[in-house]
């Protein structure tokens, strides 16, 4: 066989097999079922943390404001994101101080108490400065 031959030759084309879900991603998107979703066109959320094998559990939650759901550890740590607003409508310092302390003993416990899985240490409140900041948001 010649090289000219071989350049006149068809040349055969891989056979390509769909697999069975690649066959219902197709068929569902033919019929529109994955058009006009929340989100589409939009990147997810907390893929960018591969280090976190929960972030779409976390992000659930968030959403969805699923607090009481969360496991101890998780939750003190989002009421300690959340003092300033758990602040906002209390008129007296000592109350205020009450809050705060009572949130950083929970959070004591919370960081000595052992839980299935991956250890989660939240810091405490510095109470003193969390009041300074309470105070300024009231003027």
């Amino acid at each position: 066989m010649t090289g000219s031959d071989e350049e006149q030759r068809p040349r055969s084309r891989p056979v390509v097999f769909e697999s069975w879900i690649d066959r219902q991603i197709r068929e569902a998107t033919e019929r529109g079922e994955f058009s006009n979703l929340p989100g589409e066109g939009k990147p997810l959320r907390g893929l960018g943390r591969p280090d976190d094998p929960d972030w779409w559990a976390r992000q659930k939650l968030e959403k969805e404001d699923l607090r009481g759901a969360m496991p101890g550890p998780l939750a003190v740590r989002r009421e300690k994101q959340d003092i300033q607003q758990t602040l906002a409508d209390v008129r007296d310092e000592e109350t205020a101080r009450a809050i705060v302390e009572d949130l950083n003993e929970r959070i004591k416990q919370t960081n000595l108490t052992p839980i299935a899985g991956r250890t989660i240490i939240t810091g405490r409140l510095d109470v003193e400065q969390t009041l300074a900041v309470w105070r300024s948001r009231r003027r």
